[in-house]
C-alpha cells in the first residue's frame, strides 16, 4: 500500500495495563501518524503503559465504551491537520493490530467509507469468542439485514472508517451500543462500507463484558434497544 493518508488510530482502555502496550507496539508504524489511548478511568498502570508505548494518552472519567471513544474523536477535532481515516481497536489485545491494512486499504484503494474486520469472516483462536457474544452478535447482524438491509456479519471492533464520514454519522452513544450505532447510521446514510476477515484470539486479562452475566446482559439490551431506536 502506498500510504499518502494521514490516519490516526483511537484504543478506549479500561484497566488494560498487561496488554495495551502490546497492541501499541503491533500498530504498523509506517502506516499511521498517530496513536491515541483513551483512559476511561482505569485505576491501574493502562495510561503509564501506554504514555510508555508511544502513544498520545487522553483521560475520559465517564464510563463507558462510547464515552471513551467520543473523547478521542474530540480530541482529533482540534487537531490542525484534520487526519483522513480514523481507525478504532480494543485495548485487550484480542485483534491483531499487525493486520490494521487490511482495514483501510479498501479506503484508500477502493473507494469504501467505512471497512469492518469480521472475526466471523476470519480466524478465531479456539475460545476467543464466548457462546453469549457469538449469540448476541449473530442475533445483532440478523436484525440490522431486517432492519436496515445491511448486510453484516459482524459488529467487530476493529474498523476503519473516513473522518468525514465519522463526523457525519454524529455519533452518541456512550456504552455498548457504540459498534451497532455506526453501523446502522452508516446504512441508513448510504456510505459504502465493506468487511474484511481479521484474526481474533484470546484477550490478555479478564473481559468486563463477555467476562460477567450482568455484562453480557447490559451489554445484549443496549445493542438491541440501539437497533430498535434507529428504526
Amino acid at each position: 500500500m502506498n500510504k499518502k493518508q494521514k490516519i490516526v488510530v483511537i484504543i478506549p482502555a479500561f484497566n488494560e495495563e498487561n496488554s495495551i502496550a502490546r497492541v501499541i507496539k503491533d500498530i504498523p508504524s509506517e502506516l499511521i501518524d498517530e496513536v491515541i489511548v483513551v483512559n476511561n478511568n482505569s485505576d491501574d498502570a493502562t495510561d503509564i503503559n501506554a504514555q510508555n508505548a508511544g502513544a498520545t494518552v487522553l483521560h475520559e472519567e465517564r464510563a463507558g465504551y462510547g464515552s471513551a471513544c467520543l473523547k478521542g474523536i474530540e480530541y482529533i477535532k482540534k487537531m490542525h491537520d484534520a487526519p483522513d481515516i480514523v481507525v478504532f481497536i480494543d485495548a485487550d489485545y484480542s485483534d491483531h493490530p499487525e493486520e490494521m491494512a487490511l482495514l483501510v486499504n479498501p479506503i484508500i484503494n477502493e473507494g469504501m467509507d467505512m471497512v469492518i474486520g469480521s472475526r466471523s469472516l476470519g480466524t478465531r483462536e479456539k475460545g476467543s469468542m464466548t457462546f453469549q457474544q457469538l449469540f448476541g452478535n449473530r442475533l445483532a447482524t440478523t436484525l440490522l439485514r431486517i432492519f436496515y438491509k445491511a448486510n453484516y456479519t459482524d459488529l467487530g471492533p476493529f474498523r476503519a472508517i473516513r473522518y468525514n464520514k465519522l463526523l457525519e454519522i454524529n455519533m452518541q452513544d456512550t456504552t455498548y451500543g457504540w459498534t451497532v450505532e455506526m453501523q446502522i447510521k452508516a446504512a441508513k446514510l448510504k456510505m459504502k462500507t465493506c468487511e474484511v476477515p481479521v484474526s481474533y484470539r484470546k484477550r490478555i486479562g479478564f473481559s468486563k463484558i463477555s467476562g460477567t452475566l450482568k455484562g453480557s446482559v447490559l451489554a445484549g439490551y443496549k445493542i438491541i434497544t440501539t437497533l430498535l431506536k434507529y428504526r
